[in-house]
């Protein structure tokens, strides 16, 4: 049974897609529904779920801003919207489909079979990620792992320089000069990183301590081993110079 959210400003839509997704009650059921999506935010973040139904025009926040102020994006996400203009958009925000209101059973129908699908594939790249990720916690505890866009990366803690965010993504630097682009936020790299070896060094950069070539005092930034220029947040700066 797919456990379903919908986020939708407008009651009478929740209603409907409600009553539309009643004619699947076998394979589908609505276990909460949201007008508010600030009040969606928390909700989805800690609880677990396997589909949501997403507006995009809503008067707060659009679909596309909610979609990156959550942390939690472990579920088929399923786009409605009154406009098609937006679809392009919505497969770049990994939407798994795009319905417009008002929705048809014949398209619904087939919108619940590529949740199932998308699920069936989450679940067995789940328990390939476990037995990968233990076997690399047995046997290589210098390895960071990093599980991003469908596949596990494993890279040498050592051999990163520098992580960069950019929104809901980051680019690692990595002391060879290659740059891998993650679809993971700053805040979860920097609990992924050995604390004792990387730090937050600004809002949009995490540094490996030991990569530092110079500190500039004056103009506030380091320079790292391959020359990047990286700048000190003001207010990091005290607990960045206790971890030297």
């Amino acid at each position: 049974m797919i456990k379903a959210i919908i986020v939708d400003d407008e009651p009478k839509a929740i209603q409907s897609l409600s009553w539309e997704l009643s004619n699947f009650s076998d394979d589908i059921k609505v276990v909460k529904t949201f007008t508010s999506p600030e009040d969606a935010i928390d909700y989805i973040d800690n609880s677990a779920f396997d589909c949501l139904f997403l507006d995009i025009q809503m008067p707060t926040m659009d679909g596309f801003q909610f979609l990156e102020k959550l942390t939690n994006r472990d579920f088929a996400v399923v786009i409605t919207t009154a406009y098609n203009e937006f679809a392009i958009k919505a497969l770049k925000h990994e939407a798994i489909d795009y319905l417009l209101k008002p929705i048809d059973s014949d398209d619904l129908q087939e919108t619940i079979k590529k949740i199932k699908k998308y699920n069936f594939k989450l679940a067995n790249s789940s328990k390939i990620e476990e037995v990968l990720l233990n076997f690399n916690a047995k046997f290589d505890h210098k390895k960071i792992t990093i599980n991003t866009d469908g596949k596990l990366i494993f890279l040498e803690a050592e051999e990163i320089l520098f992580v960069e965010s950019d929104g809901n993504y980051c680019t690692i630097i990595m002391e060879n000069a290659q740059k891998i682009v993650i679809t993971k936020k700053l805040k979860e790299m920097n609990a992924i990183l050995p604390a004792n070896q990387f730090f937050r060094i600004h809002n949009s950069y995490i540094i490996n301590l030991k990569k530092i070539k110079e500190f500039i005092k004056s103009e506030g930034y380091v320079i790292m081993e391959s020359n990047h220029r990286i700048p000190v947040a003001r207010q990091r700066k005290s607990d960045f110079l206790e971890k030297l």
